[in-house]
């Protein structure tokens, strides 16, 4: 008895060859889309919010040290999400964001509900799935973690 493969047959044969392109493309996309994403919204940290503006905001959640935490975030999405869309140390950046973004989620937007009218949870959460996924795949065939033929 054969064994059953575990992809399905294309509708269009002659298509056939091209899905593993596309598929590498498509996480290519993906990862390069959460690496940008998450890097403007850090990067208005960075530029806009002054480091007393960070802290304030820390400390009113009870986030302390508020003054660490206010180094630390927006470093974290920025150069981790610059690490994330060229694919350099794609696992260990994308676990690092997870953290903050479970925090983030759990401090912030859980006490708001779940829908994004309220700022609940609903779209942080999307993140960290794609997070996730980030971590679980890795940087992939087009980074450079690949490039240079080492990953964590």
């Amino acid at each position: 008895m054969a064994q059953a493969s575990s992809d399905p047959k294309p509708i269009f044969p002659a298509l056939g060859r091209r899905y593993a392109f596309t598929s590498d493309l498509a996480y290519l996309v993906v990862r390069v889309t959460v690496g940008l994403m998450i890097f403007w919204h850090g990067w208005v940290k960075v530029t806009v919010m002054s480091h007393a503006g960070l802290v304030g905001y820390f400390a009113k959640y009870g986030l302390e040290p508020a003054g660490l935490w206010a180094y630390l975030v927006p470093l974290n999405e920025t150069l981790g999400a610059l690490l994330i869309t060229v694919g350099l140390f794609t696992r260990p950046a994308a676990a690092i964001m997870i953290v903050e973004f479970i925090v983030l989620i759990l401090v912030v937007h859980v006490p708001r509900g779940y829908g994004m009218a309220a700022n609940g949870v609903e779209f942080p959460l999307m993140w960290l799935l794609m997070l996730v996924a980030v971590l679980l795949r890795g940087g992939g065939p087009w980074s450079i973690d690949r490039r240079i033929g080492k990953e964590v």
